[in-house]
């Protein structure tokens, strides 16, 4: 079992910053692929970035150079800092984990990000 708590959302203007973090708990956090999705009011979820336990990254096209995932093992905590913020990344964040090579996955309740103009 892994559970995990997002913060750090927030409201921001337009050209902003905010950095979320996700707590994780109750596993070997270092084993498992870590990842930030979204949901904006009647969107689907979407995958912002990801980063695996060997620690390579990958981005969404529509944060690709704003947004930075991270991760500190030592703390079981990994981290998404967003920079030059629009109004189109205002959502709910979710943390969510899976564990290499295991079909189990785990999100966390979501943070809420606004951003306006």
């Amino acid at each position: 079992q892994v559970q995990l708590v997002e913060s750090g959302g927030g409201s921001v203007q337009a050209g902003g910053s905010l950095r979320l973090s996700c707590a994780g708990s109750g596993s070997i956090f270092s084993l498992n692929h870590m990842a930030w999705y979204r949901q904006a009011p009647g969107k689907e979820r979407e995958l912002v970035a990801r980063i695996f336990a060997g620690g390579s990254t990958y981005y969404a096209d529509s944060v690709k150079g704003r947004f930075t995932i991270s991760r500190d093992n030592a703390k079981n905590t990994v981290y998404l800092q967003m920079n030059s913020l629009k109004p189109e990344d205002t959502a709910v964040y979710y943390c969510h984990a899976q564990g290499v090579g295991s079909p189990l996955y785990y999100w966390g309740k979501g943070t809420l990000v606004t951003v306006s103009s």
